[in-house]
């Protein structure tokens, strides 16, 4: 029965090692000795037998051709038996001729590679002349293929010889092996390299039993055939000492360089980058050069921008695109341009066979080409659907050596050089995305075409040298901002709450420890620290301080704790009560952290439910009409919206879209209230909100801050904008001191009446919905920090 198809040859003692390229190292198993375990020898018993059983076959041509061959092997005995060398069947080559008709058919002599070896040896007793050419040195040994390591290959050698011992000697029914063997080969004729596929024959090898035949139950021929490549256990079961295997095997190879490379190419020009590195389009080059066993040929690559409307060259420290080069001098440019208007037209490959010669190619570009070095070419556009993205070109110093029959070779992996051109013009726009990350952090995507249009002109100063060239500045000039907040009331006072309870139950399971602690132990130091806690809960009591959460936590992380670890190991009566005490504390944090906790998720709950109701909100309004949108959290969230013409691309602005926003900010607004106040008696904290409005009816700039990586308003007239939104959070009713701002109202603040009068309108239009109560409050504002003269409308909303 044949062997799968796994080829392994049997490294020669002698041999001396060869240098491997691109080697793939596969360390044995742990428990495997190195080396090929199995003893064998040379036969052609095998071959004979095969003979003498064709005495009889039914074509009297092949029976009298068997008979014959049985008749000179009854006249050498040198044939029969073991052969302990190669050498052995040298005065005999005649029967040696006679013998391999059976597997080395005469037509297919100066055609198939393939050779004859001793059984997973590594030199060749019988072979065709290509096999010589491609796998034999002087010596008769068999070639080190390039890809294939001596321990990857004895590796396959064993399992290929275990698996034949398992069909022969235990009936299994060894599988199909999916995949075949490639060899890398080195051609020295041309100095490249060739790929082969591999089938090995072992029909004519014997397996011969020494001694006491190992027993194997059907489950365990079942448990190695799927544990093939577990190499310790077939050694533990079919000990190979007990094994002999006599013969010869077959080893046939097939040049299937072609599909390798185009499958390479293919693989090489999907990576991303790949036409950026000069490394990369190097070894792209190699393998071309392979795949037309042509080493000196040269590789050219022109993308077309559609932005631009040019070529541009890739690879620029091997080799240029020697057409698109022209382009740069006077002389070429209408010779190029002649040249890829008819390649345009055609839409097929041009050969130029003789580069001197050819009619096709203008006098001017025929004149640079040749001072390229280049004698023969092909050109082909690179299509990409119905658009062209890109030029190839292949050239040759050698007239003649690119002609017509290589135009089908070519058609095969064009299409994969234009794929690989497409993703390089996508990777320039992810370079673009990268400068503006870098540059300016991530980007509203209304804003996205202006700092793509930055991105594109910084990228080209740096393509054309100008290294130290900065990124220009990103103004938006008139454009009108909304600002709104939903501030969660007494945030501060309700935190300093939770952490003064949280540091006194702290303290409080503390001191039972302690105090539990003296009844059992005198301790002077336990004394000390009762008095601290003691002390520190008598002032937590009376409020808390800065400073206090972090001096009380790490005295007890430092102080307490390390003797709670004492006592508890010394004194058994007190492990309950520190047990206790560990229980209350959080495993992550090492602290006290229940009231804490419940105001966090509180806030994070109200924070959550505001964001995601106006993310969604904000999401139908930019179908409204583009905008700026910011979003912020801390203790509540805050909101800055702009929007105006010079934000968008080919979109036209007007004021209707600014009202509607207005309407929409005024509505969003109520909903959060409502659903706030809602969610109160869900928290485990119960917090109110409040919300604000700021009017601002003149447009003003933003300029994006490189430094600080956002928006902020430009010029010194629009800074007071900032500051009153930053402040009026604070604002208080002018002669009352009530804050503005209060828990189921909604406040708008303005700075000059005709301002509100819009919003006026939009209140009374809510009114009518009966969504807000009918009274309207106008109020005058205590004057901020730098900022005097504020009016506010105050409206309860229907909760």
């Amino acid at each position: 029965m044949p062997a799968p198809d796994l080829l392994t040859l049997a490294p020669d003692e002698t041999l001396a090692p060869i240098d491997l390229t691109e080697a793939v190292a596969v360390e044995p198993a742990p428990a495997v000795p190195p080396g090929f375990p199995f003893s064998t020898e040379l036969s052609l018993e095998p071959l004979i037998a095969y003979w003498h059983a064709r005495e009889s076959d039914p074509n009297p041509g092949v029976a009298r051709l068997a008979r014959t061959v049985g008749e000179e092997v009854q006249q050498h005995a040198a044939c029969r038996g073991t052969l302990h060398t190669i050498e052995q069947l040298d005065g005999i080559q005649d029967l040696i001729d006679m013998l391999m008709l059976a597997v080395f058919p005469p037509a297919a002599a100066t055609t198939a590679i393939m050779g004859a070896i001793p059984p997973f040896q590594r030199r060749s007793f019988y072979y065709t002349g290509r096999f010589a050419e491609v796998m034999m040195s002087r010596d008769r040994t068999i070639k080190q293929p390039l890809n294939i390591d001596y321990a990857t290959m004895e590796q396959h050698m064993t399992q290929m010889a275990y698996l034949l011992i398992l069909g022969r000697e235990y009936g299994a029914e060894i599988p199909e092996t999916q995949g075949g063997l490639i060899f890398t080969v080195p051609d020295y004729s041309i100095g490249l390299y060739r790929h082969y596929g591999v089938n090995f024959d072992s029909s004519f090898v014997r397996v011969r039993v020494v001694g006491e035949k190992p027993e194997l139950s059907p489950e365990q021929v079942q448990h190695l055939l799927h544990n093939r490549h577990r190499l310790e256990l077939w050694y533990h079961l079919l000990p190979p000492e007990r094994f002999m295997l006599e013969g010869f095997n077959l080893l046939q190879l097939v040049d299937v360089t072609t599909q390798e490379i185009l499958s390479e190419l293919k693989y090489d020009l999907l990576e991303r980058d790949v036409l950026q590195a000069s490394d990369r389009l190097e070894q792209i080059q190699e393998k071309l050069r392979v795949l037309f066993a042509r080493p000196a040929l040269q590789l050219g690559i022109a993308a077309y921008d559609e932005r631009k409307k040019a070529f541009v060259d890739f690879g620029r420290k091997i080799n240029h695109s020697f057409l698109t080069k022209q382009m740069q001098s006077q002389t070429g440019a209408l010779g190029f341009q002649q040249l890829y208007a008819r390649l345009l037209a055609d839409r097929q490959p041009l050969v130029l066979e003789d580069v001197t010669t050819a009619p096709e190619l203008p006098e001017d570009m025929r004149q640079q080409i040749l001072k390229l070095g280049i004698r023969s070419a092909i050109l082909a556009l690179l299509p990409y659907g119905p658009d062209t993205v890109g030029l190839l070109e292949l050239g040759s110093p050698e007239p003649g050596a690119l002609d017509e029959f290589d135009m089908e070779l070519v058609k095969q992996f064009v299409p994969l050089f234009a794929v690989a051109v497409k993703r390089n013009a996508e990777d320039l726009e992810t370079r673009i995305q990268t400068v503006i990350k870098e540059k300016f952090t991530a980007i509203h995507p209304t804003m996205e075409w202006r700092f793509n249009d930055a991105a594109r002109r910084l990228l080209a100063q740096h393509e054309d040298g100008n290294r130290s060239a900065e990124m220009e500045p990103i103004v938006f000039e008139d454009v009108y901002p909304l600002h709104g907040s939903c501030d969660i009331r007494g945030s501060s006072v309700a935190r300093n709450e939770a952490v003064q309870a949280d540091l006194i139950e702290h303290l409080t399971l503390a001191g039972r420890v302690l105090r539990k602690a003296s009844e059992y132990q005198a301790l002077p130091i336990l004394d000390e620290l009762k008095f601290y806690v003691t002390k520190n809960l008598r002032r937590l009591r009376q409020g808390i301080i800065s400073g206090d959460e972090v001096s009380i936590y790490d005295s007890l992380r430092t102080q307490v704790e390390p003797l709670f670890e004492y006592l508890a190991q010394n004194i058994t009566e007190l492990r309950p009560t520190i047990a206790d005490y560990w229980q209350h504390i959080d495993p992550r944090l090492g602290i006290l952290y229940n009231r804490r906790r419940a105001f966090e998720e509180s806030v994070t709950r109200i924070n959550d439910t505001v964001s995601d109701y106006l993310d969604q909100e904000e999401a139908k309004a930019q179908q409204m009409f583009p905008h700026y949108f910011q979003r912020f959290k801390t203790d509540g969230v805050e909101f800055n919206i702009y929007v105006g013409g010079s934000l968008v691309q080919d979109k036209p602005f007007d004021l209707i879209f600014l009202k509607n926003l207005r309407l929409w900010q005024l509505l969003v607004m109520v909903e959060i209230t409502r659903r706030t106040h809602a969610l109160k008696a869900e928290l485990a904290v119960p917090l109110d909100t409040t919300q604000l409005i700021l009017i601002h009816a003149q447009s003003l700039s933003i300029r994006f801050r490189q430094d600080e990586r956002q928006f902020d308003v430009d010029g010194a007239y629009n800074i007071r904008y900032e500051i009153i939104k930053k402040r009026i959070d604070k604002a208080t009713v002018l002669g009352t001191g009530e804050r503005l701002t209060q828990p189921g109202y909604l406040a708008l603040v303005y700075a000059q009446p005709r301002e509100a009068a819009e919003y006026v309108e939009y209140i009374d239009y809510l009114q009518d919905r009966n969504l807000l109560e009918p009274d309207v409050e106008e109020l005058e504002l205590e004057e901020l920090q730098g900022v005097k003269g504020l009016l506010a409308l105050r409206v309860k909303i229907k909760l």
